[in-house]
């Protein structure tokens, strides 16, 4: 194999790594695709990575714009009020650095899922509502529910996304790494 062909495979191998981390909290995986268009386009020809570059490009921007869109829109849809969106957030830093002691075990890939679950029920709990404890309680898991589906959903969305960018990256730059003219 030419240093030209393990270069490009090493970038093939980037976008894959791109695609499972669209799907993996804290993994920039539309980062990395756009990443491997913008080292192709400098190692060989601008014009000819182009599409690629456009796509990765847009697909980026779209999946940072669903990251941040779809905890709040299933928030809004489960009926959080602001403290359930604000227990999330908090609940996902906690989770993350494995703060929650509900998660002594799992690390931040399993606090990431609970960690604005459990925010969420607590910030809704917190919210001061004149209602019954288990109405209150009821709310708040509906809300804490609503807070992690709709971040899943985002998830996917961002996964086939990248998915898209990754087969654009592969189909368009194919011949660049194999010297196919």
């Amino acid at each position: 194999m030419t240093t030209t062909t393990l270069i490009y495979v090493a970038l093939l191998l980037m976008t894959l790594v791109g695609v499972v981390g669209s799907v993996v909290p804290v993994m920039p995986g539309p980062l990395l695709i756009l990443g491997a268009s913008i080292v192709s386009g400098f190692l060989y020809d601008w014009n000819q990575v182009t599409v690629t570059l456009v796509v990765s490009s847009v697909v980026f921007v779209m999946c940072f714009a669903i990251d941040q869109l779809s905890g709040i829109w299933g928030a809004q849809k489960a009926g959080a009020s602001h403290w359930g969106q604000i227990g999330s957030i908090f609940g996902l830093f906690l989770g993350f650095f494995g703060l929650l002691p509900a998660l002594p075990v799992g690390g931040p890939l399993v606090g990431l899922f609970f960690g604005p679950f459990i925010g969420a029920v607590v910030g809704e709990l917190l919210y001061p509502r004149q209602a019954p404890l288990v109405d209150r309680l009821k709310i708040s898991v509906k809300a804490g529910v609503g807070i992690v589906l709709g971040s899943v959903i985002g998830l996917i969305i961002q996964g086939l996304l990248s998915l898209f960018a990754a087969i654009v990256f592969a189909v368009t730059t194919w011949h660049l790494g194999f010297g196919i003219t």
